[in-house]
């Protein structure tokens, strides 16, 4: 039987219709951003946005994205959308940023918020999930703080005034990778590189009460191993006295896999010996139960940043397919009409100084031109 063709556009809609797209943000409506975006009122000093394709772009209208407007501001600005749950499923997180005025400190960082956050009071201590991207401070970068409290990890990444793509991608396995310009920089394991087991759940009481009697199970089990079965109890132990018998051993038990058997490290007891039970429940790593907001909540010395095609979804491919569609189809055009602007600049910049230099030739001539004339006079 011959196999069926499928046609290619048909495969592609399928796997759109796999992706789940939390929000998707290009700002292809004009000034209808503003009914989506809610500016904070929590300080009158926040710097205000605008929507710009900045000096040079490669596509007018695909390139507007929010510019930051005002120098030596904070900002703070977000947009809501349907609560979801990442719980058991991949969190991938893209936007594209634009450092036209060549960032030399402050944020291009964005933040995802749980749902209930209060966008009009949006400040640097609201809540937040996960804040990723930039971070300059005089030409020193890091990227970025994952969760809240935030714990940080540095990231190498570089400046030069062009659209740059950024993808963070959270998998229920714990692994992240992240992304520039749809090229790995970073990967590993969220639990590890982060080293977010400090964020570890407050344990109930009665997991407590569990846990402890598995550990002395475990223990006393292990020890069993070296009993000496030929040794038998004293014939002057009082039981009621004395308390129970220890029976000797033929020699210490050895520590097992690096644990010990009494006083076993919870922690690294549960991660070498309790792979698959309930372990990563009692962590919040990379799980989060109501995200509903993403959002611009950050400094800048010089401003002109522009932020634009924000994505959340649950499929890596579609995200990547979403870069190329955007980033990817302007990213030449943008680079040609700065090399053109630059080219222009040059040529004018070297008829000024011809001029100049022109206009002192000139200004030299009349002024001998007049001495002469005077001095004929006289």
């Amino acid at each position: 039987m011959a196999g069926v063709r499928v046609p290619l556009w048909g495969i592609c809609m399928l796997r759109v219709a796999l992706a789940t797209v939390y929000f998707q943000e290009e700002f292809l409506d004009g000034e209808h951003w503003r009914n989506r975006w809610v500016q904070s009122t929590n300080d009158s000093r926040l710097g205000h946005f605008r929507l710009s394709s900045g000096k040079f772009y490669g596509h007018k209208e695909k390139d507007k994205g929010l510019q930051t407007t005002q120098n030596g501001r904070f900002y703070a600005i977000s947009a809501r959308f349907k609560p979801f749950s990442n719980k058991g499923k991949t969190l991938v997180i893209q936007y594209t940023v634009k450092h036209e005025q060549k960032m030399d400190c402050g944020g291009g960082y964005i933040k995802v918020f749980p749902a209930d956050v209060d966008q009009k009071n949006l400040n640097g201590k609201s809540q937040y999930y996960i804040m990723f991207g930039e971070f300059w401070w005089y030409n020193t970068t890091t990227s970025s703080d994952f969760e809240n409290p935030p714990t940080s990890r540095d990231l190498n990444v570089q400046v030069d005034g062009f659209t740059h793509l950024y993808t963070l991608i959270l998998r229920p396995d714990l692994s992240y990778d992240v992304k520039i310009d749809g090229q790995s920089i970073e990967s590993g394991s969220i639990e590890y590189d982060w080293n977010l087991t400090s964020l570890k759940k407050e344990t109930s009481p009665a997991e407590s009460k569990d846990w402890e009697q598995t550990k002395d199970n475990k223990a006393q089990d292990w020890e069993k191993h070296f009993l000496d079965a030929s040794a038998s109890k004293q014939s002057d132990w009082n039981g009621e006295l004395d308390g129970d018998w220890p029976a000797s051993m033929l020699q210490k038990p050895p520590y097992q896999d690096g644990l010990k058997p009494e006083g076993i490290d919870k922690d690294i007891w549960l991660h070498h010996k309790m792979k698959n039970t309930n372990y990563l429940t009692q962590y919040d790593l990379s799980e989060f139960e109501n995200i509903g907001a993403i959002g611009l909540e950050l400094w800048q010395v010089r401003s002109g940043t522009i932020f634009d095609n924000f994505l959340i979804t649950d499929d890596e491919e579609y995200a990547d397919n979403f870069g190329k569609a955007t980033w990817g189809e302007t990213k030449g055009p943008e680079r040609e009409m700065d090399a053109i602007q630059a080219k222009e600049e040059m040529k004018k910049a070297r008829e000024e100084e011809e001029e100049e230099l022109l206009s002192g030739k000139m200004n030299g001539r009349e002024h001998y031109f007049n001495r002469f004339h005077r001095r004929n006079e006289l």
